[in-house]
């Protein structure tokens, strides 16, 4: 056997690369390796081969299968470079100009993102992100949202409503001073519109540290519009309830508040500090004059182009 070993596998090793086409492969492969196959049926006669004798002869059979195999994987491998090339064409010339259109562009909700976070680290906030499929401890329990609240899903999990569980779950790492900023995709059951969507992005801002009043609040926001927006820009603030949040505010040209501070987390007559958020679509239409939120979301070229 060891010689009708060695012969099929010189006869592969000769006959494999001469294969220009898969059909020729293909029915090599089967003359060798199939059912029927030519080391198929030498691996049949090991129960013939004496006891003592079957450990050599096994190895033989098993180092015979390897190379066999190596011969016809270099030679589908050559066949499958062939069909990639002929269906390329012609080899194309390194030194011709690109056919491409020119290099892509940021997404205008990447851009606002990029530069609010931009000026936020500039007075020393940091980053944080956390994850889209959260739960209702992080997302509603631990924020102080009353149960009967009509955003209470009642659900173990559920796609994150706003930021704010970035939050929660930064207050419950460590203790302060916090400064962090949280931007990133929440969901709502809104019915889309021109003004509305089902996902939108948020970018959320908590500060939590010794002394912190409202104060810093209004001069944090009229630094945050005055860098986006130009020197001139004000803001005012105007008192509004939030069942979950005391004191509370809404500020033309965003939505924020000041919420208390979780007593679970820290000690409320230690630490102060604020926290507000607002939606980044609304930002950049505000920005870029878009009018229809909804533009964001259609990946249309003739649009993104706009702010390459």
């Amino acid at each position: 056997m060891q010689d009708q070993l060695a012969a099929l596998l010189a006869k592969a090793a000769a006959e494999l690369p001469a294969l220009a086409a898969r059909p020729d492969f293909e029915a090599a492969k089967a003359r060798y390796v199939g059912p029927n196959g030519e080391l198929t049926a030498l691996m049949k006669q090991m129960g013939s081969v004496p006891k003592e004798q079957k450990p050599v002869v096994g190895k033989l059979v098993n180092e015979t299968k390897t190379a066999l195999q190596a011969h016809l994987d270099a030679a589908l491998a050559r066949i499958e470079a062939a069909e990639l090339a002929a269906r390329l064409g012609p080899a194309v010339d390194p030194t011709l100009p690109s056919p491409d259109r020119g290099l892509g562009t940021h997404h205008p909700l990447t851009l606002v993102r990029e530069e609010m976070t931009r000026i936020l680290r500039k007075v020393g906030f940091t980053v944080v992100e956390g994850p889209e499929v959260e739960t209702e401890y992080y997302c509603f329990d631990a924020l102080n949202t009353p149960a009967d609240h009509p955003a209470s899903p009642h659900e173990k999990y559920l796609l994150r409503t706003h930021t704010s569980s970035v939050q929660i779950r930064t207050m419950l790492k460590g203790e302060p001073p916090i400064r962090i900023v949280s931007p990133g995709r929440v969901y709502r059951r809104d019915t889309t519109d021109a003004t509305h969507s089902a996902n939108f992005h948020q970018l959320e801002c908590l500060y939590v540290d010794k002394n912190v009043t409202v104060r810093d609040l209004k001069a944090l926001l009229d630094y945050i519009f005055a860098s986006l927006l130009g020197k001139d820009t004000k803001t005012r603030f105007r008192p509004h309830y939030f069942g979950y949040t005391e004191p509370s505010f809404e500020v033309d040209l965003s939505a924020s508040h000041l919420p208390k501070v979780n007593k679970p987390c820290y000690d409320p007559e230690v630490w102060s500090g604020y926290a507000f958020g607002m939606g980044l679509e609304r930002l950049a239409m505000l920005l870029y004059g878009i009018d229809d939120i909804r533009y964001f979301y259609q990946n249309d070229v003739r649009f993104l182009k706009q702010f390459a």
